[in-house]
């Protein structure tokens, strides 16, 4: 399989949530490192460790069948030269239900490889409901002190 070239950390999230909303495997798989140390960690799930068993994972989701709608607020973004991380509220809607929606509260990690950047880490969780996600969908800065 060809890989896309990712030449920028945000490129490989959008590419992430295209790839997920359109329950792509192909696509999805795209935006990983082919590494056995990437892992990924669905809401409610164990880790699940290794390129492969992460490919299987997104299988089974995507076979659940669910359109869903992606609306990413309160991000941070932490870029080195070698590593990006992002931290993102993902509010999750099922189209087939627009009024009910889940926060969920995701880490990606991007490391940059000789083919572009690439994802090694997706963390995500339900977002505690005391969360109070800023709804301009304005990037936090980083301050360093």
């Amino acid at each position: 399989m060809k890989k896309t070239l990712f030449a920028t950390p945000q490129d490989a999230e959008a590419a992430f949530y295209e790839a997920f909303v359109k329950r792509d495997l192909d696509a999805m798989m795209e935006v990983w490192a082919e590494e056995d140390d990437v892992y990924c960690v669905h809401p409610g799930t164990a880790r699940v460790s290794g390129y492969e068993k992460v490919r299987e994972s997104w299988r089974q989701i995507f076979r659940g069948g669910q359109d869903l709608r992606f609306s990413l607020r309160e991000q941070q973004m932490i870029h080195t030269m070698m590593l990006a991380v992002h931290s993102v509220y993902e509010h999750v809607t099922v189209a087939a239900q627009p009024r009910a929606q889940q926060t969920m509260l995701a880490t990606n990690v991007y490391q940059r490889t000789e083919r572009g950047w690439r994802m090694v880490v997706h963390h995500a969780a339900v977002a505690p409901a005391t969360a109070k996600p800023d709804v301009t969908g304005e990037p936090a800065t980083k301050t360093l002190h």
